[in-house]
This record gives C-alpha cells, sequence and structure tokens, in this order.
C-alpha cells in the first residue's frame, strides 16, 4: 500500500498518523488557578485582538471537516465555558457536513447553566476535570472555592443528556494520592466514567518533577486494593486512554499515562490555540501561524495546504525521557488540552 503523502488531502505525518481528532483551545483564561497548573497570580492573558473570532474558529474547524478529513472536534481552554460565543460556536460545528463528534473539556463552573444550552446546540458530550472529592484540599488545589459548582455542574450536564460524561483526575503525590479508589467509587455511583492522568511538563512554573509524578503502576495498585480490574476487551484503537473493566463491567475505569506508557505511534490529534497556531503535538515547541495567514485573505485550500504540512513535520514521539526534552514555552492553559 502506498505511504500517505501531505498532498493527499488528510492531516498526514512522516510516520503515516493520520490526525483526525482537532483539539480547539477558545481562551487561555481560566477562573481557577490550579496549583499544577499555573501561579496565584495567573498569567499574562491573551490580548482580545490576538484571539481568533468566533467567525474565524467555525471557519477554521470547517476547512478541518470537510478538506482534512477531521471526524471529532473538542472544545477547549483555558476554561471554554467563559468564552462568551461558545454556544454559537458548538452550533454552527454541529452544522457542517459531514458533522464531526463535537465535545468539550471543562472545569464544570457554570456547566449547570450551560449544559441545557451546549446540548441543544449539539454538544455531544463533556469531560469536566476533577482532582479531589475533598471541598478543602478542592480549595487548596484550585485556590478558588468552587467545589460545589463542579458537582452541580457535572450533575447538569449529565441531567441534559451530555453523556457519558467523563471525569479527568490528576493525582500528585503527597497531595491527593490517597484518593484514586474514592474517586473511582464516586464516579461508578454517579454513572460517570473516570479517567486519571499522570500528571505532565505543562506547568506555566515549570516546576514538574518526573520523580514526583504518581504513575499509572501506583494508581492501578492503588485502585486493585479495593477494585477487580481486568483488561477491557474492547479495541483501544488511538484513543489515549487504556482502560479497565471495574468488577467484572460493564462500568470501566482509564489511565492516560501520557509519560510513562506513551501512545505517540497511534497519536491522531491535531491542535489549534486559541490565537490560531496549529501544534502538531501536546509537547511541540513549534507552532505553524494560521491566523495571520486567515486574517491576510488566503482561501480556505492555501489555509488547509498549511495545516497539512504543519502535520507532516510532526515529530516520532514527546521525547520526555529524552535527556535534550525541553518543556513547551506555553502552559496547558494557552495551548488546550
Amino acid at each position: 500500500m502506498k505511504a500517505a503523502h501531505p498532498s493527499d488531502g488528510v492531516l498526514v505525518d512522516r510516520y503515516d498518523r493520520v490526525a483526525r481528532d482537532l483539539r480547539v483551545s477558545l481562551t487561555d483564561k481560566c477562573n481557577l488557578r490550579c496549583t499544577y497548573c499555573m501561579p496565584a497570580e495567573g498569567l499574562p492573558w491573551l490580548a482580545g485582538p490576538e484571539l481568533l473570532t468566533d467567525d474565524e474558529i467555525v471557519r477554521l474547524v470547517d476547512v478541518a471537516v470537510r478538506r482534512l478529513g477531521v471526524t471529532e472536534v473538542r472544545f477547549t481552554g483555558g476554561e471554554p465555558l467563559i468564552r462568551p460565543g461558545l454556544v454559537g460556536i458548538v452550533a454552527a460545528v454541529a452544522t457542517l457536513d459531514p458533522r464531526p463528534r463535537i465535545s468539550l473539556t471543562t472545569n464544570g463552573i457554570g456547566l449547570d447553566r450551560l449544559a441545557p444550552a451546549l446540548h441543544a446546540a449539539g454538544l455531544d458530550r463533556v469531560n469536566v476535570s476533577l482532582d479531589t472529592l475533598d471541598a478543602g484540599r478542592f480549595t487548596e488545589l484550585t485556590r478558588r472555592p468552587r467545589f460545589d459548582a463542579v458537582l452541580a455542574g457535572m450533575a447538569g450536564a449529565a441531567a441534559a443528556g451530555l453523556t457519558p460524561v467523563k471525569i479527568n483526575s490528576v493525582l500528585m503525590r503527597g497531595v491527593n494520592d490517597d484518593e484514586a479508589p474514592a474517586l473511582l467509587r464516586f464516579a461508578l455511583a454517579h454513572g460517570y466514567e473516570l479517567r486519571f492522568i499522570e500528571q505532565m511538563p505543562l506547568d506555566a512554573q515549570h516546576g514538574w518533577d518526573r520523580a514526583a509524578m504518581v504513575t499509572a503502576d501506583e494508581i492501578l495498585a492503588s485502585l486493585r486494593r479495593e477494585f477487580d480490574l481486568r483488561t477491557d476487551p474492547a479495541e483501544r484503537g488511538s484513543a489515549p486512554a487504556e482502560t479497565w473493566l471495574v468488577d467484572g463491567g460493564p462500568a470501566r475505569v482509564g489511565v492516560i499515562a501520557s509519560v510513562t506508557r506513551p501512545f505517540c505511534g497511534d497519536c491522531d490529534r491535531t491542535r489549534l490555540t486559541a490565537d490560531g497556531q496549529v501544534r502538531a503535538c501536546l509537547f511541540a515547541t513549534e507552532e505553524s501561524d494560521l491566523r495571520g495567514a486567515l486574517r491576510a485573505g488566503a482561501d480556505d485550500e492555501d489555509l488547509a495546504d498549511r495545516w497539512r504540512r504543519a502535520m507532516w513535520g510532526k515529530r516520532a514521539g514527546h521525547g520526555i525521557d529524552d535527556p535534550t526534552f525541553l518543556q513547551p514555552a506555553r502552559p496547558m492553559s494557552a495551548i488546550g488540552g
């Protein structure tokens, strides 16, 4: 079979991986200040003119879907719920042909109010970040007393039909690494799907320390003290999470082991930042500007070609274990998850 080439239309790279999952950051701002993401005072936010407009976002997503073969679109941030035009953006993307699957990654604050409108607009499901079930610990971790608002957001999403509601949890040594079983019990009781994520070197402070990171093996060992976990027989495909059946199923729990069990060889993601930069990898140190070309009058095929060339240069892996690894200058809040 002939290897793919960037002129073939899809977002293919030199290792024949095809990107069909687009992550779109709608803002770099966030209403929390999680200790593993940013400093207490926040960060210098992007100026308004630097951000893509609602129409520009929809146009670039349209290029990705119609010309580049993207089938899944996930809106991220910062915190995407604080983007004023979010519902309209979702509604516009839901009208694209072919229609992509549309999801949202959020901290959940305000989701209970917005969930019905988002579902009506065409949003399919949500991922909500929750690292602890202790309200005091939540306030320490996020520097904001909004624990009840997050729980209300998840409940509101489920009630509105944005299912399955998935929970993303990051465990940190000496902080919340004792909570894995409790988080899983909570998810099972509410019908949510839990995903643990190894802490990654994407903090603004550049204070990440691999030795302090709670590994996938440690997370699984903690869960197995209370639950029977068996390898999920379903095909994983390009999904970032390895999943296990809990107590025989059908409930599942997943672990995204980006550091200790990297899945770069099956990666199918491409990223668009809130200021219109294409990132071939979450850990990339290079970006390709689409905003400038778009505002200079580039047509859709020119934008698509620029996007193809950006993805063609994607590296084989993120290289976290390589001694020469450099953490991206942008933190997670400015990249989008």
